[in-house]
């Protein structure tokens, strides 16, 4: 494993320490960014070290105090473009969000569509195995329906994700 990978996640989880996911437990939000680059590595075969510390880092400025002037000095600006092209603007409405994903996915690097790939891979698994404790089942079919049209964007970047994705999108 590369030096910049584990520096990658031991800022992560330093940005994310005191964080939490949604679902029942409540568990570490750590856990996420991580999930997502063993989705790519070991699922999705990418060994991009770019790809795989912008996995690591990509919420860490939409959901932390995190700004792009840090994660540049620390990253680079490789690293640091990709996380900013899946980071969403929380100055604007949810609603707004999530169109502009769908609207920018199909425009963004190959890179940020591998990171948006795993994101949405890793986001489908845990809501089927530990959804947010307040979502019902229709919440959780829009948010499923959404993730596709996000990931119908991207298509042609990893066909191993892309499987894997549609699968967990089929059996919702």
């Amino acid at each position: 494993m590369s030096a910049e990978l584990i520096k990658a996640i031991a800022f992560a989880a330093e940005k994310h320490k005191n964080q939490r996911r949604k679902d029942l437990e409540a568990s570490p939000y750590i856990n996420h960014p991580i999930a997502l680059a063993s989705i790519l590595a070991n699922e999705g075969g990418v060994t991009d070290i770019n790809v795989l510390c912008a996995a690591i880092l990509h919420d860490t400025i939409e959901d932390t105090k995190t700004t792009a002037e840090e994660l540049r000095e620390q990253f680079g600006e490789k690293i640091t473009s990709i996380v900013l092209e899946v980071t969403d603007d929380k100055n604007l409405d949810k609603a707004v969000r999530k169109l502009q994903q769908i609207e920018h996915a199909p425009h963004a690097s190959p890179e940020a569509k591998l990171v948006k790939l795993a994101d949405k891979i890793a986001n489908l698994r845990d809501m089927k195995a530990a959804p947010p404790h307040n979502w019902d089942e229709q919440r959780k079919q829009e948010y499923f329906d959404w993730a596709k049209k996000v990931i119908d964007g991207v298509r042609g970047t990893n066909k191993q994700l892309e499987n894997l994705f549609d699968l967990l999108y089929v059996s919702t």
